[in-house]
């Protein structure tokens, strides 16, 4: 018999760490390997946690409502491997325990919690719906951690904090002296209250995701932003001409969007300094260019990715649009669909928008934004007037990675690649 660790993973690009917002095994529970043990939150995505292993569930080590870094240790299974000796699988255990905080252990941890604190969303809304101060709680979790029950505890027995009340002692007596000895924290800003006829809308695990990475975004990206107008009227009349035969013959619609994406695709890959990223004390140029493309439901956006969209045709690039958007809508998008992004666009002409800025998906070093394709009178050649379709281009850009030199040279290659695109120039498939 061997006890084998099941860690935090790593669920997505740039996530350090994951909420068991509910577990769906209990100690003794027979599970076998791949098979889901908890739900799991993270900043980017709610995913299922799948064991490594065939065997018992011997501990769960964290409780739900805790938040671990990628690689803590969440719970331990008990497996069979023949021809170990009982000697190393006792070793094993003992290893493993040496790795989770002693009550003693995580008292003193919870001095240095204000460093920083990580609430998770269960937590957040059971506090304030309760009106709870965070700050003056002491949890129970993992490294002093603010658990769910530890709120819920406070809500069931009516012991509810407030500024001139002790601390309840959820802890042991060796953590009431070390939290006793701590400093008093600062109280947090007095939640706002809805007012009579207000409605209260709760913010999902996909809203908070979204707030967080874009308040990531603009408080460490410097963002710059450019545009360009381009005459895209032969590429309209090109699309518009194929379109119904290439619905009747793939069965799926053939968008301008697809156009717009390949161009851009095309262009990144004449400008190579457009798909990188800041990496604090080094600039990452990609080498695949994923283009991670905007696709909203009702309540959320969700930014699925074409990966290598640079070896795809028109149609193929068409096609995966149309996957992609399905699965967000019927909810079926798996995580691996949202990760490797190198740059974004984001379809904003859909709801009829001629001109925004964009903010930067965190890592990537910018946006682009396709605005609505309208009518517009033009000059032409000889002074003449005419009604052509003109569509802006809006780049968020990082200014850290990226200057209006090359976003220039860059825009001005996919207006080039757009005002070219007809039937003599351009191949579908």
């Amino acid at each position: 018999m061997a006890i084998q660790p099941i860690k935090m993973p790593q669920l997505g690009e740039s996530v350090t760490e994951g909420t068991i917002e509910k577990w769906l095994v209990k100690p003794g529970d027979t599970v076998q390997k791949y098979d889901s043990l908890a739900e799991v939150n993270t900043d980017k995505v709610t995913a299922d946690l799948p064991s490594s292993f065939s065997g018992v569930i011997k501990e769960l080590i964290a409780g739900e409502g805790d938040t671990l870094a990628v690689g803590e240790i969440v719970c331990t299974v008990e497996t069979e491997e023949a021809g170990e000796a009982p000697q190393a699988a006792s070793q094993q255990v003992t290893q493993i325990a040496q790795t989770v905080p002693t009550p003693e252990q995580k008292a003193t941890l919870a001095v240095d919690r204000s460093s920083k604190v990580r609430y998770s969303p269960a937590v957040l809304k059971l506090a304030q719906e309760h009106n709870i101060d965070l700050q003056l709680v002491q949890g129970t979790g993992a490294e002093g951690r603010i658990t769910r029950k530890d709120i819920q505890k406070l809500v069931d027995t009516g012991t509810i904090p407030t500024s001139s009340a002790q601390i309840p002692q959820i802890q042991p007596s060796a953590t009431e002296q070390v939290t006793q000895s701590a400093p008093q924290q600062p109280r947090q800003a007095a939640p706002i209250q809805a007012a009579t006829g207000d409605i209260e809308i709760p913010v999902t695990n996909v809203r908070k995701a979204i707030a967080n990475n874009m308040l990531r975004s603009k408080h460490e990206a410097p963002h710059a932003w450019m545009m360009v107008e381009v005459d895209v009227t032969e590429l309209v009349n090109y699309r518009d001409a194929i379109k119904g035969e290439f619905k009747q013959n793939e069965g799926f619609n053939l968008t301008y969007f697809a156009f717009f994406v390949k161009a851009i695709a095309q262009a990144l890959k004449e400008f190579p300094m457009m798909n990188s990223m800041w990496a604090g004390d080094k600039i990452i140029q990609k080498k695949d260019i994923h283009i991670s493309i905007a696709v909203a439901t009702e309540d959320a956006l969700f930014v699925p990715v074409i990966k290598h969209a640079d070896e795809k045709t028109i149609k193929g690039i068409a096609r995966e649009i149309n996957e992609l958007a399905g699965k967000v809508r019927a909810g079926k998008l798996k995580s691996e669909e949202m990760q490797g992004g190198t740059f974004t666009v984001n379809n904003t002409g859909s709801f009829g928008s001629v001109q925004s800025m964009g903010i930067i998906n965190h890592p990537q070093a910018a946006i682009l934004q396709v605005e609505s394709i309208v009518k517009r009178p033009v000059i032409m050649n000889g002074g003449m007037f005419a009604a052509r379709d003109i569509v802006n281009l809006c780049l968020s850009l990082d200014h850290r990675v990226l200057d209006g030199l090359i976003c220039g040279k860059f825009l001005a290659r996919v207006k080039e690649i757009l005002e070219n695109t007809t039937k003599t120039n351009t191949a579908i498939y």
